[in-house]
């Protein structure tokens, strides 16, 4: 529901004059707050579910695992989303903010996963970590923003995209393992679902437009089911109300090289979420100094934490959310946290989370291919302002940085003669990118300034908001 960018609040009945230094503590009647609130959890409700759809079936855990996995999500998905908007003493930057689980995650989740001695102990164990590693290290992140340039960022982002496109693909075929994969069937559910993604975007506006990915996955839905391929008996088979357990999968444990690259992947995200609170701040008029940006990185830390013990994974902000913040103009940061609450009951429905994992891998996708390219396509918007003609050097650090994150996807078994220990970071595709770009570029171009970098995170996260 787009409104007047000129007077946000005043468009919205009910709403109250916002405080003249603080535009992100406008306030809004409940029933505005309810209604904005919700068109936050829609937009980001499909790209919020995909990550334990990927990584649960990609571990081959039982449907109610997977279910318990997505009301999980959705359940840490409000609560670090109040704790982000809301906030704690010390902890959340106080803005218009949805959190959401980070694809970033996902690759050396996955590889942590499918190996026995790890498992999901272990992924929690490493999540929870991670966390505590974010939130003690979030006051020197400003520091470490000269070492993620465009040309770094873009391209991790980029192969993020790229790594994730091999999960679309095999959904739309109908999924990994399927008898029937590649059938005609499958793949004509999963373009019919693309095409409509892309034909809401191009003449829908407002609200649905920015929802086109879950307005297809529902209408793919109803095709696949008059296909014959949705089975809702365990849907009919779910509560109504359960309560969201803390260490559901057992007590985790802490494999070293695990949580040393969970801490990698937090590092990227911190950086990817300074970007977003800046862009944030020049989007709603609300400055971010070095102290409330240290309390929304602690939040992504803390966040992260209770991801770990809630059956989850590590969080940060989620740019389409951000974007929209700019679509509608409504700066207050009540609304998202409305957004939370909604997640947070949503996360106590089982049937819900039945649902959703009843959805079928060719509709899911359909909408992978456009979710996992759209974040690729991100990365390559970002190096699109990246000098190229003038600094020759930084086609070296991208062409040697992604063919680094290629080789765990075009080569399975390059690092298999490394040692086993080392597997969770050698098969993290984003992990070596990240790794190689950091280091060509620091030997090519040197360490930049701060405020340099500062201006750079921020347009960086103006071309993340636009997908």
């Amino acid at each position: 529901m787009p409104l007047p960018a000129h007077s946000p609040e005043a468009a919205v009945p009910g709403a109250t004059p916002p405080a003249a230094a603080r535009p992100v503590e406008g306030r809004l009647s409940r029933g505005a707050v309810g209604l904005l609130g919700l068109q936050h959890v829609l937009v980001m409700y499909a790209g919020a579910v995909a990550v334990p759809l990927i990584v649960g079936r990609a571990l081959k855990l039982s449907p109610e695992q997977v279910a318990m996995l997505v009301s999980a999500d959705l359940f840490a998905c409000g609560l670090v989303t109040l704790i982000q908007s809301w906030g704690l003493p010390g902890v959340g930057i106080r803005m218009p903010v949805m959190m959401g689980v980070t694809f970033a995650a996902v690759t050396p989740l996955v590889a942590m996963g499918t190996d026995p001695e790890i498992g999901l102990a272990g992924i929690y164990g490493a999540v929870i970590a991670s966390g505590l590693f974010g939130f003690l290290f979030a006051p020197l992140v400003g520091r470490l923003l000269p070492l993620f340039p465009p040309v770094v960022t873009g391209t991790i982002i980029l192969v993020i995209g790229i790594s994730l496109m091999r999960v679309g693909v095999n959904w739309a075929a109908g999924g990994v393992g399927n008898p029937d994969y590649g059938k005609p069937l499958y793949i004509g559910i999963a373009a019919f679902v693309l095409c409509a993604i892309l034909a809401i975007t191009r003449y829908a506006t407002g609200f649905v437009a920015s929802a086109s990915v879950l307005v297809g996955i529902v209408l793919g839905m109803f095709v696949a089911g008059f296909a014959g391929l949705v089975h809702l008996d365990r849907v009919a088979a779910a509560p109504w109300f359960d309560v969201v357990r803390p260490f559901a999968f057992g007590w985790p444990t802490f494999d070293p090289v695990s949580v040393v690259t969970l801490c990698l992947v937090m590092v990227v995200v911190m950086i990817e979420s300074t970007g977003m609170f800046l862009a944030l701040a020049e989007i709603t008029g609300d400055p971010v100094d070095e102290r409330r940006l240290t309390k929304g990185l602690r939040a992504d830390g803390l966040g992260t934490v209770l991801g770990g013990v809630f059956n989850t994974f590590p969080y940060t902000s989620f740019s389409q959310n951000i974007g929209l913040v700019g679509v509608t103009g409504v700066r207050s940061r009540w609304v998202t946290v409305a957004g939370g609450l909604i997640m947070m009951g949503l996360g106590l429905i089982p049937k819900l989370a039945a649902l959703v994992e009843a959805v079928p891998p060719c509709v899911l996708g359909g909408a992978g291919l456009v979710m996992f390219g759209m974040v690729g396509a991100t990365g390559a918007r970002i190096l699109g302002g990246v000098d190229f003609a003038g600094n020759r050097n930084n086609l070296f650090v991208v062409a040697v940085s992604v063919a680094c994150g290629m080789i765990p996807l075009v080569a399975p078994a390059f690092f298999k003669q490394m040692p086993h220990a080392l597997y969770p970071l050698l098969e993290s595709g984003i992990l070596l990118t990240a790794i190689s770009a950091v280091g060509l570029n620091l030997f090519f171009n040197g360490l930049g300034g701060r405020a340099e970098a500062r201006d750079a995170a921020v347009r960086q996260a103006r071309a993340a908001e636009a997908h």
